[in-house]
């Protein structure tokens, strides 16, 4: 069985050798690239500077001996931008992060040093001189609330877009740069570049009120939002679903650590029917790709609605809150949408447990989660920097014990 197939029977809730696994495969899956130098030394791998894509999270892009060693399934393709199958040295340049970290960045001119120590990120983010990511005041998300929610003029909103739709030119590069991916591994591949571009748009709390206020805008915003998703899918995946097996189709976190963000009924009424269309547009498009949904937080009772979507598979399976436990999210899921995560509690085992209790936790978790198939492994959200890399190893050795096991 290879790699490739072993993570698309388990989507397709079939048996599978052994629990397929990730590392990176997405923007949520992946490491942190101060934490990443530690990993690849307790590999006994080649010390190299790691490549950071997301440098507002500061993930490094796991390298293929990296994915190798920790037996993982599953790469990372950006579109035409970005891939950890091969090697872009003209893509990649030194930067070391004030001295912090050196690393290799597509972009070092969007970094500058402030005199208080801190650097400067396109202007509107910084990472303080004790920090391992870059943020923005109050997360970026607005606190005045006593304004009117912003609404859109959508007729504008929609001629925007249909200019930023993908050219001839750009399908063509796209394909050819997944048909290197494809060419250069036998793992299973996920892509990112074709988003539905729901979410919370001006921050969260005013587009919240929106839903509750004015469904009828929302309704007409995700319409035309879904109109430009689906006319960019329908240039882009036939040229595509002969080489990818997943498509990061949406990162819409819809929980905070008790429940979810919107009632769940709003969240059906004004998601479920837009989502619904791009699914079904893509699985007609690209029969054998998977979509792939993230969304974070307390969102046990939105799965049922997640379901209703159409989508193949969640992320990060963030049992650890709103009270539900891991076999609870399993039974609500089972043979219906294929779980992607919660390996491990990050919030609270893999920071504050001991190495024995993070590889005890992972066996119990993954014994569960995998059971009539349906999951891959990897941790609640990113690996982040204070993270040693005994845990990590810990984490991958007890999911591969558990999954043949199982």
């Amino acid at each position: 069985m290879t790699r490739r197939q072993r993570l698309r029977q388990a989507l397709r809730f079939q048996p599978t050798d052994q629990v397929p696994k990730d590392l990176g495969g997405m923007l949520s899956t992946g490491v942190s690239a101060f934490a990443y130098p530690g990993l690849v030394a307790a590999l006994g791998l080649p010390s190299r500077r790691p490549r950071v894509y997301d440098t507002g999270q500061m993930l490094a892009l796991p390298d293929p001996d990296v994915l190798d060693a920790l037996d993982c399934d599953c790469a990372f393709v950006a579109a035409d931008a970005c891939c950890n199958l091969f090697d872009e040295p003209e893509r990649w340049h030194d930067y070391d992060f004030r001295g912090r970290l050196p690393a290799r960045v597509m972009t070092p001119a969007a970094f500058v040093d402030q005199p208080d120590g801190s650097i400067l990120q396109h202007g509107h983010s910084t990472m303080l001189p004790s920090a391992y990511v870059f943020s923005a005041p109050h997360g970026g998300q607005v606190l005045d609330l006593s304004a009117e929610p912003p609404r859109e003029d959508l007729e504008a909103l929609a001629a925007a877009l249909a200019q930023q739709r993908f050219t001839p030119e750009r399908v063509a590069a796209i394909g050819e740069y997944c048909r290197r991916a494809r060419a250069a591994s036998d793992r299973a591949i996920m892509f990112s570049g074709l988003s539905a571009g729901l979410g919370f748009r001006h921050g969260m709390a005013p587009f919240s009120m929106l839903c509750l206020l004015d469904p009828g805008y929302v309704r007409d915003l995700h319409r035309v939002l879904i109109d430009h998703a689906i006319a960019q899918a329908e240039r882009l995946l036939p040229a595509i679903a002969p080489y990818v097996d997943v498509i990061m189709l949406s990162a819409d976190d819809q929980g905070t650590q008790q429940a979810s963000i919107l009632p769940p009924e709003a969240y059906a009424e004004l998601f479920v029917p837009a989502y619904r269309r791009l699914n079904d547009a893509c699985h007609r498009l690209a029969p054998e790709v998977f979509t792939f949904y993230h969304s974070c937080g307390a969102i046990y009772d939105l799965l049922d609605a997640v379901v209703d979507a159409g989508f193949d598979v969640l992320n990060p399976v963030q049992w650890s809150a709103g009270g539900h436990s891991y076999l609870e999210w399993k039974d609500r899921c089972r043979g219906r949408l294929a779980l992607w995560g919660g390996g491990v509690n990050t919030q609270s085992t893999l920071p504050l447990g001991s190495v024995e209790a993070v590889a005890d936790e992972v066996r119990r978790v993954v014994t569960t989660l995998s059971a009539d198939s349906g999951y891959v492994f990897c941790a609640i959200h990113n690996l982040l920097a204070e993270i040693p890399p005994e845990k990590i190893l810990a984490m991958y050795r007890a999911a591969a014990a558990a999954g043949k096991e199982n």
